[in-house]
């Protein structure tokens, strides 16, 4: 109950000899991993030498695995910069890898292992047994889900360090401190870009970015577990050869933020886990559907919001269906319409034509004698300008013959003037 204010109030710690059987203020007997899991009775553990272990991924992010045999050998013989590290959750599946998890109990602080309730399967990955070369390790970041984390030592030393919440992911990353010829390795972020962060930090105190900046670092000693709050950025270098074994876990004490993680990065296991609780920790489960109904937050395998889904989808399909018909019948109307006045249309079209040759007819009928009259009184016009006597009697002729024109003009034989 007293760590429990290390939770509360998210403090990181540092808890000695547990591995050696010290737990709670009671001496509850050695893990037997204090042994089995020294480097030397590893090499003769015929039943863990021949086991397959994950020690990375490859570009395309499939799993990379090696015996345990070649990795302890790989590791005597490491040169590498950035060494390759075992860091294994799936020891739980087999009969050698189970082994293992005899060899060392979940510490009492952290039996509040509230995922636990959910299947093993459904669960992400929370546990994790490390062999770490010299010069191996984890770059900068935070655990998933809003967990908290704990890690034992068994084996060698391990540099940390720590940096509070409030810090931003640009800052602790040392976003524009990295140049682009350098590596994103654990051994170059400790030798390199802490140095800048720390610095930087320094010279930009006042800045909003800066504000409260602290860094926590120290070295894990073999027998010290290291508790890492949820929410804390975090970094580990291996100074030499290690073993460890790490878990995340989720309490009463972190459960709202990891609630509110979980709900929307695993959905189909919250809702699960949603379920668990109600019958295991009802208080709990009580909080998360406070928790929802503030935030107006609906789970996606609740059954009652399935079948909201389910009726909104059908309503849905419905109105575009209804949309769909009534479409179509606009169609119809239209080209119905179109259909029964194209007659009418037809008609007019052929009347309004034969009106319009009509007026064709009329306008040739008296325009062949106007256009006449035009012509020869332009004629007459160009002999006057030639004779002002003639141009008088031919302007008085030429009027004569033009209302003879005009009265008769169907004459065929015109009258002489």
């Amino acid at each position: 109950e007293e760590f429990y204010q290390y939770e509360v109030e998210e403090i990181p710690a540092i808890i000695r000899n547990i591995p050696a059987g010290y737990d709670g203020g009671e001496f509850v007997g050695p893990w037997a991993a204090q042994e089995k899991w020294q480097l030397e009775a590893l090499e003769n553990d015929s039943t863990q030498l021949e086991r397959r272990f994950k020690c990375g991924e490859d570009d395309d992010g499939k799993n990379i695995k090696v015996k345990l045999r070649h990795f302890l050998r790989y590791a005597e013989e490491n040169q590498d910069d950035s060494p390759l590290y075992i860091f294994d959750s799936s020891f739980e599946n087999d009969r050698k890898g189970r082994q293992l998890l005899k060899d060392y109990t979940v510490p009492s602080y952290f039996s509040d292992d509230l995922f636990r309730l959910v299947s093993e399967s459904r669960r992400p990955p929370y546990r994790w047994w490390l062999v770490g070369p010299k010069r191996s390790g984890t770059c900068v970041h935070i655990d998933p889900l809003a967990t908290s984390a704990w890690n034992t030592l068994i084996v060698g030393r391990k540099r940390w360090v720590l940096f509070p919440p409030h810090l931003s992911k640009s800052v602790v990353k040392g976003s524009g401190l990295v140049r682009d010829d350098e590596d994103d390795e654990a051994i170059h972020y400790f030798s390199f870009i802490l140095k800048r962060i720390k610095r930087k930090a320094t010279l930009m105190k006042g800045m909003p970015k800066y504000k409260d900046f602290c860094c926590y670092e120290f070295t894990q000693y073999p027998g010290e577990t290291v508790y890492v709050p949820n929410g804390w950025w975090h970094a580990v270098l291996n100074i030499t050869d290690t073993i460890a074994i790490t878990q995340n876990f989720c309490s009463p004490r972190n459960f709202d933020k990891v609630w509110m993680k979980t709900r929307t990065g695993r959905k189909r296991m919250a809702w699960k886990w949603l379920c668990a609780l109600e019958k295991e920790y009802p208080d709990l489960a009580a909080r998360a559907k406070a928790m929802n109904e503030r935030d107006n937050f609906a789970m996606k395998y609740d059954p009652v919001e399935i079948e909201k889904r389910e009726r909104a989808e059908q309503e849905r399909r419905a109105e575009a269906k209804r949309r769909r018909e009534e479409e179509r019948k606009k169609r119809e109307e239209a080209a119905s319409s179109q259909e029964s006045s194209s007659p009418d249309t037809k008609g007019k079209n052929e009347c309004n034509g034969n009106k319009d040759e009509e007026d064709v007819d009329d306008d040739d009928s008296g325009s062949e004698d106007v256009s006449g009259s035009d012509d020869e009184s332009s004629s007459s016009s160009s002999s006057s300008s030639s004779s002002s006597s003639s141009s008088s009697s031919s302007s008085t002729e030429e009027s004569k013959r033009k209302r003879s024109r005009i009265s008769s003009p169907r004459s065929t034989t015109e009258t002489p003037p």
